[in-house]
Parts: structure tokens; sequence; C-alpha cells
């Protein structure tokens, strides 16, 4: 059943209220939110100082057109030092800024946070794919370790390790701010060694390949280049990559795909998704580093798995038993800009995750694993 908000008396969330059980919806294998107030704090930047209120927001957050800016400062859902202003009123620098939002969080696929090892220190999972590690963006409660909170009531928790958003497998995290300082040492050291597989285009060559080619991420683009040497030879101008190397080893092929064992030496953005492009091998359901010789082909057969979900989705406990009318009992906001639906505008839940997939961490004394996917299996 869907509220409307107008007459309701709203109750704020901040990052201080931990995610709970019944704060998700199940909907068709995608895990929802219920969209709930939330308060978003700012501190004014110096380059703010003499702008509009209204005018700050329009420039600096463009998710939102201006009307609703105004409406929001009119109604004190956006306020400076705790109070309502005009829509006229500057901004001062370091003045505190709230923005009360009605929160839509993306949707994720509904597949379990398994368990790997639960330990006094340290915890493993393994991440579903397309469920970001951390809060981040507009992402907070849809995320492994708000699930782990919400589910498990396992908090606090400290990410040892990075992985990407649309990539699966072993995340390590440990149980203690200490506890992760240590694991943060032996990585900065060099001392840990990282194991990752993917399923890539083509016959990979049987022997081990080795990349060492720089990797330049355009944070604007969202996406890394490679970069051969030291300088740019056109324009003699010095490369803003960073050193990267990885090592890749053929498990098994079919002509079509090969199955890879990837070793990351260093850990950049997106490290082994655009080294697998530089050898003519991309990931095979990667769409942002797929290249032209193996685009047409691979986009279709990657239609085909989208369009028959060949991924086994391993729903959570709770994706079949939810009431179909629970499924719509939120609350409509009159401001909200993605109300009445469920996600924010621009997100279907319909993405899939990448065929990369995180198996084995390990240090001077310690070795974590996580199984292989469904799909490294060739047969």
């Amino acid at each position: 059943m869907k509220r409307n908000r107008e007459n309701m008396e709203i109750v704020w969330q901040t990052p201080a209220n931990p995610p709970e059980r019944h704060d998700y919806i199940f909907r068709n294998g995608i895990r929802y939110v219920k969209p709930y107030y939330f308060e978003f704090i700012s501190h004014a930047k110096n380059r703010w100082a003499g702008k509009t209120i209204v005018d700050l927001f329009a420039d600096e957050f463009k998710g939102r057109n201006r009307d609703y800016y105004d409406s929001a400062v009119k109604s004190g859902r956006i306020q400076v030092d705790g109070k309502t202003v005009p829509v006229s009123y500057r901004v001062q620098s370091s003045q505190k800024i709230s923005h009360f939002v009605h929160r839509h969080e993306p949707p994720v696929m509904a597949l379990d946070v398994a368990i790997l090892h639960k330990g006094e220190d340290v915890l493993t999972v393994c991440k579903p794919a397309s469920v970001p590690v951390h809060p981040c963006g507009q992402y907070r409660k849809n995320t492994v370790v708000g699930i782990l909170q919400a589910e498990h009531d396992f908090a606090p928790l400290f990410p040892v390790h990075r992985l990407d958003r649309l990539v699966s497998g072993l995340l390590i995290l440990a149980r203690s701010a200490s506890q992760a300082d240590i694991f943060r040492q032996q990585i900065e050291s060099g001392t840990v060694q990282k194991q990752y597989i993917a399923k890539v285009v083509g016959e990979f060559p049987e022997d081990e390949q080795i990349v060492n080619l720089r990797v330049n991420f355009n944070a604007r683009e969202g996406r890394s280049t490679v970069e051969v040497g030291d300088t740019d030879e056109k324009d003699n101008k010095t490369l803003n990559g960073k050193a990267a190397c990885t090592k890749f080893t053929r498990i098994c092929t079919n002509g079509k795909y090969s199955i890879v064992s990837c070793h990351p030496i260093t850990g950049r953005t997106h490290q082994i998704r655009v080294h697998l492009q530089s050898t003519g091998h991309p990931i095979a359901n990667d769409t942002l580093y797929l290249t032209g010789d193996v685009n047409n082909g691979s986009r279709r057969a990657f239609d085909v798995v989208k369009s028959n979900r060949s991924l086994n989705v391993k729903c959570n406990d709770n994706c079949d038993s939810q009431p179909e009318d629970s499924i719509e009992d939120f609350d409509i906001d009159p401001l909200c800009t993605n109300c009445p639906n469920l996600a924010p505008i621009g997100y279907d839940g319909s993405e899939e995750g990448l065929w990369l997939h995180c198996v084995r961490y390990s240090g001077p004394d310690w070795v974590y694993e996580c199984p292989y996917p469904e799909w490294a299996s060739l047969s």
C-alpha cells in the first residue's frame, strides 16, 4: 500500500541509523530498498560563497531541476545552519547545509551475501555482482556492509580490499579497525597475492601472458585506458597513467570463450578489465571494454545471455515469501522527483554482473578462498 506523506510526521534518518531487515523489498529477483527520509549534510566550500542557495544547488547538484530546489528551500527541505532561509539567501563559506530528501536507492540483484568464514577478527563473504561493498554515491543500505548488518547484525565491518560493484567473489572484512590496519600494511608491503577468474572472448593463448601497461582512469567517463611507455610521442606529454602489471593464465577454452586466471600485481581501477582488453580478449560480457573486432559477436552472445538470465540467481530467503501487497508498502512524498517508483530515475535493476570473480587472497600466514561461479564452466 502506498501512503501519501503530505500530512504525516516525517522521521529523518542519518548515517547513524543502521539498516534493518524490514528495509528491503524483493521483486522478480531484484532487491529494492524502501524509500526513506534522509538528511544529507555538506559544508559550504569557498567557491560556493556568495551564491544564492537555489543557484548553488542548481549549479552543483544537477540530479534535480531548479524548480525542485526552489520548492525544497521554500518548504524547509533545504536549510542553512539548521534554519529555514529564503530562496534569495546567499551562502557563506563553511556554513552547514542540510538537504532533507526522500531517498530512493538503486536496486541490486537479490543474491545472497554468502558467509564463507566467520572468525573473531575476520569475516569473509562471497560478494554478489551488482552490490557495492560499502556506502557510496546513491547506495547506503543496498551494500554488502548494509545487508550484513541488517540480516546478520554484523557491525562494525571494515572492508580490507576493493571489489568493483559489478564484480563478484571473495570479500574480506575485518571486524576491528586494528585488524583492518594489519591487512592494510600487508597489502601495501606487497606480501598479499590476489587471484581472479574471468570469462573472456576467444581462444586465449596457452602460455602465461604478462601485461605491463600503465592504467589511466578517467573519472568523468568512468573507464580506464592503457598507456605504453613514459611519454606520448604524438604530443610529447608525460603520460598520466599509473604503472600496472597483471599475469594471465588460461584455465580452459572452447574456442569461443576462455576461462582465464588473473593475478593482478598492482591494484589500479579496472586494471584486469582493461589489461584483458589490451590482449584482444576482453571479458565476454563487459560492454564497457569490448573492442571493435569482437564487439558485434560478443554483444550478440551477451544479449542472448541477458534474455535468458542464465545467471543462477539464488534469491534471498525473503525473495519469494514477500507478500505482494507489501511490495508497494512505502510512502509517497509530494516533493520527491522519484515517487511513485521504487527505484530512482535511470535505474531499472536489469543489469547483470561481470564475468569477473575474485577467488583467492593469501598473505604471510593466511589464505581465504571463494568457490567458482557457474559461468566458469564451459561444458
